[in-house]
């Protein structure tokens, strides 16, 4: 069995459990054409994609059914972890209501969500075409959203998936230290981008997002922060920062780090005082919230946290969410360690648990220098949390 077929298994272990804990009697994921419309929980219980429309059932009495299109049938065989694999030829319509009918769940979740893109991959067709099927079996009624399953199921990593998430991290950090060693008066954002892509790409590995995009590297203070591409009119000069934000994929887990250097200026011996006051508060800032995880802590109270030290330190509120799950995506869906704005939805009410694995980031910008941003993955426990990442705590110098 391959690795991959061992970690859906595993999945489904957990799913049985989640669906037995939150008192919900089965769970559909129903897709078609997965290489054009891919549901993201496809990858967590199956890890293959699917050609005609199928439907992959699991209740919390443990039976995992999966109706399946006859030339589909056998890879889903191979992958193992089904009870009972169910194909067809002429349509899907007749075996899923009969098995649907002979299972009678009082609630069928669904993959459907407003706020959590993770848990919304039943796209608008396909579930007016699945309402059609089951409007005669008298079924439409007990559909709900399977938001807090997935949740739980993306959020709770095994210790196959941590492992994977570390060996991507120590990767990431290598080549940071790869990167460091380039960067020099007159070097572009887009070469020390071209840089990190060479070194993935010599490591047979992938950027954990949009290469155009990863790494985001920031020079000097008029470089825009966020997520645009790197851009050739910045280039490093003494007295400036350099920020990147990078992280890879390796075995289909990523890593997500922010790393800042200084590039001292030849008669300058230490850090200006404004930089070094920034990365101390930044710092403090991210250890405040990240002191604050545990399980059992509504995600917007990490962030309330981390951000008033950041402000009562003197500088403005970072305008993003101190953190997010960490995992085959590099924002992973479910809990947002983010503070209660509309454009967040009720991600940041989401639970902390066990075995999440979040990036934590905050920064703060230094005028006339540019930005600071500090990032870290970290791993929550039965009694708080642990850090993944070998943190940056202190500037490092060019």
């Amino acid at each position: 069995m391959s690795d991959n077929a061992k970690l859906a298994q595993e999945k489904l272990d957990q799913a049985v459990a989640i669906l037995d804990e939150q008192g919900i009697d089965a769970w559909m994921v129903f897709v078609r054409e997965t290489m054009l419309s891919p549901d993201p929980c496809l990858d967590l219980i199956l890890g293959i994609d699917m050609v005609w429309q199928s439907a992959f059932i699991i209740t919390r009495d443990n039976q995992r059914i999966a109706i399946v299109g006859h030339h589909d049938a056998e890879n889903v065989r191979a992958v193992g972890g089904y009870t009972n694999i169910i194909p067809y030829v002429e349509g899907i319509r007749n075996p899923l209501v009969n098995t649907l009918l002979n299972l009678n769940p009082l609630q069928l979740a669904l993959n459907y969500s407003e706020s959590d893109a993770a848990s919304d991959g039943l796209g608008h067709g396909l579930m007016l075409l699945l309402q059609r099927y089951l409007a005669d079996a008298d079924l439409v009624e007990r559909l709900v959203s399977s938001e807090s399953i997935i949740g739980s199921l993306r959020g709770r990593k095994s210790q196959a998936e941590v492992k994977r998430i570390r060996e991507a991290i120590v990767a990431t950090q290598g080549i940071f230290h790869e990167i460091g060693k380039a960067i020099k008066p007159g070097v572009n954002e887009p070469e020390i981008a071209q840089h990190a892509h060479e070194l993935v790409g010599k490591k047979g590995l992938d950027t954990a997002w949009d290469q155009g995009f990863c790494p985001t590297v920031d020079i000097g203070p008029d470089s825009p922060v966020g997520h645009a591409g790197p851009q050739a009119q910045y280039a490093v000069k003494p007295g400036m920062l350099v920020h990147v934000d990078f992280g890879v994929k390796r075995d289909d887990y990523c890593a997500d780090l922010q790393r800042v250097w200084y590039v001292r200026k030849d008669e300058e011996r230490s850090v200006p005082e404004p930089v070094k006051k920034a990365f101390n508060a930044a710092r403090r800032a991210l250890l405040a919230g990240f002191g604050t995880i545990k399980p059992g802590i509504e995600g917007w109270r990490v962030d309330e946290v981390a951000r008033k030290t950041l402000v009562e330190d003197g500088y403005p509120e970072y305008q993003h969410a101190f953190g997010h799950h960490l995992g085959r995506s590099a924002h992973d869906g479910a809990t947002i360690l983010g503070p209660r704005w509309e454009r967040y939805g009720q991600t940041p009410y989401g639970i902390v648990e066990a075995g999440n694995v979040f990036a934590i980031e905050l920064g703060v910008s230094v005028e006339g220098f540019g930005y600071i941003g500090l990032e870290e993955n970290i791993l929550v426990t039965e009694n708080g949390a642990e850090r993944l990442s070998e943190p940056q705590d202190e500037l490092w110098l060019i």
